[in-house]
């Protein structure tokens, strides 16, 4: 548990009441794909209302990490686990946890955009339906405010029955994160939201993460380090599976602790 000082103009520096909790506790995380040893005794503690950006060369660990905190990496046959992860306190391994209901607090971004064949409007209200709500009054409220969640509103709201698809790859990546937002989850996988994106977009969507993160968990996998340096609040450097470094992010690009941490941000590896 960690409280934080908030400074009130009013009154100077004060010790707030805001506690931040972890939102994921991971421990003693192994994954094997077959016989190969992908992720080896992780232990990450992530906290709310948090940017934690995870770094590190190709093949490291990164996106197997991440695709672990929603079960998804479970769709790989050859997949084995050991080891906890708790969310919210509670271990998402439990035979007892439906994976459905963990997806529902945790939503994901990919790599490259993935909207569906479907009308923005139809994107947006596709996982809101599912959850069983038909009323077109409260899924047009969703809507609006899933997209202005995402600060794209102002783009499509005259294109809101229009195919996805034609819209640019960075609105259709805001698109996706919108449709995220519209089933209200807790916390947000990114996997490298921006590597298919050109600077501009890339600009935008980082001022997104920015401030959704005072509604949401973010956890950002990217390769940029300039992105995690710009955006995250804490980094984890990953290495051949292993966790090297978890820090501040501050820490990490200044300071680090360790020399391999330093030698990839420098780029002497990677």
């Amino acid at each position: 548990m960690e409280t934080t000082m908030v400074n009130n103009n009013n009154k100077g520096m004060i010790n707030s009441s805001v506690r931040k909790e972890p939102v994921y506790q991971t421990k003693q995380l192994n994954l094997w794909y077959g016989t190969n040893h992908a992720l080896k005794n992780i232990d990450l503690d992530i906290m709310e209302n948090e940017v934690t950006a995870i770094i590190g060369p190709s093949g490291c660990g990164k996106s197997t990490y991440i695709k672990t905190l929603n079960r998804m990496i479970e769709l790989i046959p050859s997949v084995k686990t050991s080891g906890d992860i708790f969310y919210r306190e509670r271990n998402i391994f439990d035979r007892n946890y439906r994976v459905e209901e963990l997806r529902t607090k945790v939503g994901m971004v990919f790599q490259k955009p993935n909207p569906f064949p479907k009308s923005i409007y139809d994107n947006i209200a596709y996982g809101p339906r599912i959850h069983g709500i038909k009323n077109k009054k409260m899924l047009d409220e969703i809507v609006e405010k899933s997209l202005r969640g995402a600060a794209i509103w102002d783009e499509v709201k005259d294109r809101l029955n229009q195919n996805a698809y034609g819209l640019s790859g960075g609105q259709q990546q805001r698109i996706c994160i919108a449709r995220c937002l519209a089933i209200e989850p807790d916390v947000i996988l990114m996997d490298e939201p921006t590597s298919a994106l050109d600077p501009i977009s890339t600009l935008k969507i980082e001022e997104l993460v920015q401030e959704l993160k005072t509604e949401y968990s973010i956890i950002i996998v990217t390769h940029n380090m300039q992105q995690a340096a710009r955006i995250s609040d804490r980094t984890a450097f990953f290495l051949n599976g292993e966790v090297i470094e978890f820090d501040k992010t501050d820490k990490i690009f200044s300071t680090p602790s360790d020399k391999r941490t330093e030698d990839y941000i420098s780029g002497r590896f990677g």
